[in-house]
């Protein structure tokens, strides 16, 4: 066993790293690239005893736990073990309390064998986003200036809690979840499960690393720009971003803004519908909570797309350059979808003036998130949050009211193009996994790219909809390097886009290839 970090976690670090009197580890000049986490060993079963189990589907492990084929500690053990063996390679997760995941398993265990009525997560380990604020575990948002231990969990948190999920710990995001590569200067860098060197996209790339990897069953993210749909597309998971307001954010600052969303992320389609039926559901301190009920996203899902209308996206008419390695894999999707009984036209929703309206909203946001805070610590937080932060500042009203026009303008001419077809299929991202040393690319096939944002703009221009939109594994390059496919639905469709994912799952099984850890 590894020395106790004296924090309220349980959380462990690894061989001779010195602790502060703080109980915090003490940073050394390390390259900026290197791992540094909060983590430590575990003592289960050899890892090579756990893969299938580690590898399987939510929904069927929550099945086995529920009908006490499997025991809840059993698969926590699993899970701890894979982390232990393997995480030093990936990253993922950077606060882990393996001692409250097995105290928790046992309750779930316990629970059962007492006939008490539990929840659809039951039993299944879960890692939260270091965004989400987490009851007496640490929560850093990637900062030392957001480091704190929560005294409560937020809303996403307690309702995964209340589902029966059992907390395992954190994973690791960028630098105040800000841009889609997962790097920070408390943890260092995610990567790649399936190429080790290359980003796991972000902000939630250590959810996406995680799930790919084996640690976790399910876990959670958040979306303001793409920050569920890039690292799954980059770590052949599932990620949905859901429409506005079908998983409430509470407590938040700016509780009308529809750009950021949270969501769930799993290694399937059914897995993240399951997840999703746990977070959603009205909340009436959150203004634009929709009314539905979670429950019914866990029906069992079609394997048929009979008369479904699909647009086909490949540039989002025009509006991105992408990766002709991303394009050549996705291009054959069209037969799948036509094999499955759709009929599949090159289309795409007028999306002019997306760009203008994101980037306004994004900086008016970034303004009032991160300009006091730039200002007290000038040189605590990285040049891309102080400059978007700076953006905002120059805004007047106006600016915000033509956005906001225009935001109206966006959705009407996208809920008309809904009329014509059922969902839209487009690149999740425009590159592929880059190397982990790159904060963000700059060109794509050659082309320069202006800004850190440029390269997300498959995500950006869907993010103003109001659409839910989900990334699909859509297969891979030729050197073995993942593609995600972005299914998108009128707003408040998000039981179309889990079923047109989950056909197109089932008929590719893109997503079974795993990672060569």
């Amino acid at each position: 066993m590894q020395p106790r970090v004296g924090d309220r976690t349980g959380a462990r670090v690894r061989g001779a790293q010195q602790i502060d009197d703080t109980g915090r580890p003490v940073r050394t000049p390390q390259d900026r690239y290197g791992v540094r986490n909060t983590r430590g060993a575990c003592q289960s079963l050899p890892v090579t005893t756990t893969d299938e189990l580690c590898l399987r589907p939510a929904t069927e492990l929550a099945a086995l736990i529920r009908s006490r084929q499997l025991s809840a500690r059993e698969l926590a053990d699993a899970c701890l073990a894979r982390i232990d063996a393997l995480d030093d390679r990936v990253n993922a997760v950077v606060t882990l309390d393996a001692e409250g995941a097995r105290a928790a398993a046992d309750a779930a265990d316990a629970a059962l064998a007492g006939g008490e009525e539990v929840g659809p997560l039951h039993g299944l380990p879960v890692a939260h986003k270091d965004t989400h604020a987490t009851g007496g575990m640490r929560t850093t948002w990637g900062s030392p200036l957001a480091d704190t231990v929560p005294a409560d969990d937020e809303l996403v948190v307690a309702r995964l809690r209340a589902a029966g999920a059992v907390r395992v710990g954190k994973t690791n995001v960028p630098e105040f979840a800000a841009g889609s590569h997962t790097f920070n200067p408390l943890f260092g860098v995610t990567h790649n499960p399936y190429r080790h060197g290359s980003s796991a996209g972000g902000s939630s790339g250590g959810a996406a690393a995680a799930l790919a990897a084996g640690f976790v069953p399910v876990a959670d993210g958040s979306d303001f720009g793409g920050s569920l749909r890039n690292p799954a597309a980059f770590c052949n998971v599932v990620g949905l971003r859901p429409t506005p307001g079908r998983v409430p954010t509470w407590p938040a600052a700016m509780g009308w803004s529809q750009l950021s969303v949270q969501g769930p992320m799993g290694r399937t389609v059914a897995d993240v519908a399951l997840v999703l039926s746990a977070m959603a559901g009205p909340d009436r301190r959150v203004p634009i909570s929709l009314d539905d009920p979670g429950a019914p996203f866990a029906a069992p899902l079609p394997e048929r797309l009979d008369g479904l209308r699909v647009a086909w996206a490949p540039d989002l008419g025009g509006r991105v350059r992408v990766d002709p390695a991303i394009t050549s894999v996705l291009s054959q999707s069209v037969a799948v979808f036509e094999e499955l009984g759709a009929t599949v036209e090159a289309d795409c929703p007028d999306l002019s003036g997306s760009d203008d309206v994101f980037g306004t909203l994004r900086a008016w946001v970034f303004d009032a998130t991160f300009s006091d805070l730039a200002r007290q610590h000038p040189d605590g937080l990285k040049e891309s949050i102080r400059w978007n932060a700076a953006l905002g500042a120059e805004l007047t009203g106006a600016d915000v009211a033509r956005a906001e026009i225009a935001h109206t303008a966006l959705y009407e001419r996208v809920v008309g193009f809904f009329d014509r077809y059922d969902v839209l299929l487009a690149p999740t991202t425009q590159v592929l996994p880059f190397p982990v040393e790159q904060e963000y690319p700059t060109e794509i096939d050659g082309e320069p790219l202006t800004g850190y944002l440029a390269w997300m703009r498959s995500c950006t221009l869907i993010t103003p909809t109001g659409c839910p939109a989900l990334s699909v594994p859509g297969g891979f390059t030729t050197d073995g390097l993942p593609v995600g496919l972005q299914v998108v639905a009128p707003p408040r469709a998000d039981r179309r886009v889990l079923e047109v994912g989950h056909a197109f799952e089932r008929a590719t099984r893109f997503g079974e290839r795993r990672p060569p850890l």
